[in-house]
């Protein structure tokens, strides 16, 4: 069964948690018993109705402040797929968890409040999804009601979604429904209050997404993680190299390169829970066994010989600033990309103005939820491709030396020099 994952973003009150506690509900994904907790809960806080944002919202204080603050991971299926969706904080405050619940999903929803229209959350999350070349977004005109369910209303914020959709070159697909998530319209159900709509409830686009396959097109990534030497008498010659294939596929009797070193050698055997296989696909934790002893380490990288990875110790990059802590130009930090960890100085070249969606050249600091362009220089080459090739092996993050904080995510534009 094909398994969709989704993100969810939007500013304060746009109805993320009640959508998708409406899809939990109509989709009738809730054990009778978290049902009748929330019912209990809605009246004792004196609703008429059944609050279905309860279904999410967790944490205590996200009950009390009625908002969303952490990300929630919610799971349910239909007969014919499965869904697991990051419920992402609205506040401008929570943005970084916002591109971490992102960071691995085929589609993103993006909710505005129809008597708000786009504003600067909406810019940012939709900047964020083309950051992520997130393959699909759907925006949704949430509150109809409170508008009257005028049709113009949603016109002209679908126009403006597209217009801005077009400056920031956003490449993936938009699909936009007009819900009110509240009373389920057009939300697993087509709605009867907006005659003027006639395209699909957002469940029925959700179950017709084409979803992401295996590329084995791409070229092969394989970080080693761990070097497997059981020095047993059954196997007192294995060396096994450990690790999880980032892309593309590898096959027995398949030529690599290890990388830092160059050298090349075949796969003897390639093992997945103990078994032997022909070959290891993207997303499969496998122990390779090469023809030939090569001194190899976790860190180190198997590719494919004949598209190699570049190392590089000096890239451009696309940085999201996500510590209280602004960014110290000169100062040294921690660059993590896959199991490899290297000192890293960043320069910034240029910040985007949420407001207006332009970059400034001449950035006076960059803090928190700030992002930008900037210049990377780390101390030792690293293995990767550019995030457009390569997803999985073209995103870092960086860690601040002295607090141990993540302070930012980054992804290698194409624009990487070696």
């Amino acid at each position: 069964m094909d398994i969709v994952r989704i993100a969810t973003a939007g500013s304060v009150d746009d109805g993320k948690s009640t959508l998708i506690g409406r899809l939990l509900y109509d989709t009738r994904s809730v054990t009778k018993d978290k049902l009748e907790a929330v019912e209990s809960s809605s009246r004792r806080r004196g609703l008429d109705f059944v609050d279905l944002s309860l279904l999410t919202d967790g944490l205590i204080a996200e009950r009390e402040q009625g908002i969303t603050i952490d990300v929630a991971h919610i799971y349910f299926a239909t007969a014919s797929r499965k869904y697991i969706i990051a419920d992402t904080p609205g506040h401008i405050e929570y943005t970084r968890n916002m591109i971490t619940g992102a960071s691995n999903v085929e589609t993103s929803i993006v909710l505005i409040d129809a008597r708000n229209g786009v504003i600067e959350q909406t810019r940012r999350h939709l900047f964020i999804s083309a950051l992520l070349r997130i393959d699909t977004v759907f925006v949704c005109v949430n509150k109809m009601d409170l508008v009257g369910f005028d049709g113009s209303v949603f016109a002209s914020i679908r126009s403006e979604v597209e217009a801005l959709a077009d400056k920031i070159g956003f490449a993936g697909a938009l699909r936009f429904v007009p819900i009110v998530a509240k009373d389920g319209d057009n939300v697993v159900h087509r709605s009867t209050r907006m005659p003027w709509y006639d395209g699909a409830a957002l469940l029925e686009s959700l179950e017709s997404l084409p979803v992401r396959r295996l590329d084995t097109s791409l070229p092969a990534r394989f970080p080693v993680q761990y070097v497997i030497r059981p020095h047993s008498d059954e196997h007192h010659d294995y060396r096994g190299y450990a690790g999880r294939l980032l892309s593309g596929m590898i096959q027995a009797g398949q030529e690599v390169e290890v990388l830092p070193s160059g050298r090349k050698t075949t796969v003897r055997s390639i093992a997945f829970a103990g078994t032997r296989q022909d070959c290891a696909l993207a997303g499969e934790s496998v122990s390779l066994e090469l023809d030939d002893d090569v001194d190899i380490s976790r860190g180190d990288m198997i590719v494919a010989s004949e598209v190699p990875a570049r190392p590089l110790n000096a890239f451009a990059a696309m940085l999201a600033w996500m510590d209280e802590q602004p960014l110290a130009q000169g100062k040294t930090y921690i660059l993590q990309h896959g199991v490899n960890r290297v000192k890293a100085k960043i320069t910034v070249q240029s910040v985007l103005d949420i407001a207006t969606m332009e970059t400034r050249s001449e950035p006076s600091a960059f803090g928190l939820n700030a992002i930008g362009s900037v210049h990377v220089r780390t101390a030792k080459p690293v293995f990767a491709d550019s995030y457009a090739t390569v997803r999985r092996n073209g995103a870092f993050i960086l860690i601040d030396a002295f607090t141990n904080n993540t302070v930012a995510v980054g992804i290698i534009t194409e624009g990487a020099a070696a």
